[in-house]
């Protein structure tokens, strides 16, 4: 059994025992989480897909921790001018541990 699921703006394919990344979530290290954005569900009894979510269906996970992501890191240049400049981004996440998966 899998799902797609959506947090944070961006699509997660998940299965029971899962460990994935996702944005920065605002929970404690520990607790459990409740995904309902649940876009695809395909298991024994077949596949269902939302109309944009599958109506009572929900992914529960457990945070692991929450940590950066790698550097990203952009040059900016323009030409004639002697302009650059270099920048750097790192993105919180949160580790999630997907632990059940329900159809509703």
């Amino acid at each position: 059994m899998f799902a797609i699921i959506r947090s944070g703006g961006k699509q997660y394919r998940v299965r029971e025992g899962d460990h994935i990344s996702v944005d920065s979530l605002d929970v404690p290290e520990g607790s459990e989480v409740t995904l309902d954005e649940v876009l695809v569900i395909e298991g024994d009894s077949g596949t269902s897909v939302g109309t944009p979510l599958v109506a009572g269906a929900a992914v529960k996970a457990t945070v692991e921790g929450h940590e950066r992501a790698k550097k990203v890191t952009y040059f900016h240049y323009k030409n004639k001018t002697r302009q650059k400049r270099t920048r750097g981004h790192r993105q919180h996440q949160t580790q999630l541990q997907i632990t059940s998966i329900a159809a509703g």
